[in-house]
């Protein structure tokens, strides 16, 4: 609805009661769509608000002055103290200064001038001239042909998680209770590829007790065949490599043995019992769904914003043609009682359908193999044995060369307690 202001202005222009109603209708039009924007720019932010502390939109012109500025959300004037004012139509180049480090940035540029994502980190400025560590990860946007149309970087504030580390450096690395109990998941490892340290998320990850692993190389807690290729390089990717503190893609065995892919960032601790490498692993799995939705279903960034759901996975036919999870998003446990790796399993999928609902969702997972997205209202036994209402939305994701669907993915919203009727 238009406000008093707008309704005196078209009384003003209209020629005739005709025009006047026009106008009114397609602006009261035009305001309800700008609002069901910035409501699902406010549901996205609120999504993935834990993960990153800013999001940033530029445009794709590289060159001198920069790429343009067109989106900033809360975070990012939180974070740097610049209103979006200030910073739309400006360069991300403002937040530079005298200690921001040349060589990331054009590590930076030479990715994006090849239409590459980036990952790294470097000191910024705040609007009052204070330094704070910046850790981008930037993807690019791209139409429906395919074409780069803008940047978006999402941003971390890492000033106290450096000093954490520095303070990790200067103490004893095995008996280091932060370390051991940290929710982020680290691995020592020797110029030999012994596995000389690793705390407890890592030790769960991989499934090995403490004991265990000191017995092991870091080859041998990934699948043979990635194994066998960072063993045949190792010493010269130690040195050469993981020394000059890079970040890297691997690949882990996980607790059910099913491939888990990790970002590795690396650097060389030097304490007094020796020299050995700590690995910063990260799990890919929730970073890579919010990129991918973001790639796939939006072609312009005011549409970039959806919903949050529940949880999200992947389902493939096994090979008895039984549907089974392929992954699963961390807020699988929130909602069914079980673990995510309780369910990666023969049996997973089917023991969280309610038994009188299956044959519908079974048709309804069927829909999204035979190439056609749908959504589906069923029950589901959590682990307690409560039931549970949820809204499923699932769509074909892999296909083969000959166009038939391997995998789906979908998401799924717990509407026990509330009335939703679209993902």
């Amino acid at each position: 609805m238009v406000n008093a202001e707008i309704q005196k202005i078209i009384d003003l222009c209209a020629k005739d009661e005709a025009c006047k109603s026009q106008l009114t209708e397609l602006i009261s039009s035009l305001i309800a769509k700008s609002e069901s924007s910035h409501s699902n720019l406010r549901l996205l932010e609120a999504a993935i608000r834990a993960d990153y502390d800013s999001i940033l939109i530029t445009d794709m012109d590289l060159e001198s002055p920069g790429p343009t500025i067109v989106y900033v959300n809360d975070g990012f004037t939180k974070m740097t103290g610049y209103s979006r004012e200030e910073v739309i139509g400006k360069t991300p180049r403002i937040l530079q200064g005298p200690k921001t480090d040349r060589a990331v940035l054009d590590k930076l540029k030479y990715s994006l001038l090849n239409g590459k994502s980036f990952f790294g980190q470097t000191i910024n400025y705040r609007k009052d001239g204070s330094e704070f560590v910046n850790q981008w990860d930037i993807h690019p946007l791209v139409d429906e042909f395919g074409r780069i149309t803008h940047w978006v970087s999402y941003q971390h504030d890492i000033t106290d998680r450096k000093r954490s580390e520095q303070s990790v450096i200067n103490a004893n690395a095995e008996q280091d209770e932060l370390y051991e109990d940290s929710h982020k998941t680290y691995v020592d490892i020797a110029e030999n590829g012994d596995i000389v340290g690793a705390n407890k998320s890592f030790r769960e990850l991989v499934g090995i007790n403490k004991d265990e692993l000191k017995s092991m190389k870091i080859w041998d807690v990934m699948p043979e065949k990635f194994g066998n290729l960072l063993k045949s390089n190792f010493k010269q990717v130690y040195h050469n490599e993981f020394g000059e503190g890079r970040v890297y893609n691997l690949m882990l065995k996980g607790t059910d043995g099913l491939p888990v892919q990790v970002e590795i960032e690396t650097k060389l601790m030097n304490l007094t019992t020796g020299t050995f490498m700590r690995g910063d692993i990260r799990n890919l799995t929730l970073r890579k769904r919010v990129i991918n939705t973001l790639k796939k279903r939006n072609t312009f960034y005011s549409q970039l914003f959806e919903r949050k759901v529940d949880y999200n996975y992947g389902l493939i036919l096994d090979d008895t043609n039984r549907f089974r999870f392929k992954w699963i998003s961390d807020g699988f446990k929130k909602v069914t009682g079980y673990g995510v790796d309780e369910c990666l399993n023969a049996e997973g999928w089917d023991k969280i359908i309610h038994p009188e609902d299956k044959d519908r969702v079974i048709e309804h997972i069927q829909a999204a193999f035979s190439g056609r997205s749908t959504t589906m209202s069923y029950r589901i036994v959590t682990k307690d044995g409560n039931i549970k209402n949820v809204l499923d939305y699932a769509k074909p994701d892999k296909k083969d060369a000959n166009g038939e669907v391997l995998a789906v993915v979908a998401s799924t919203i717990d509407v026990t307690n509330r009335k939703e009727s679209t993902v």
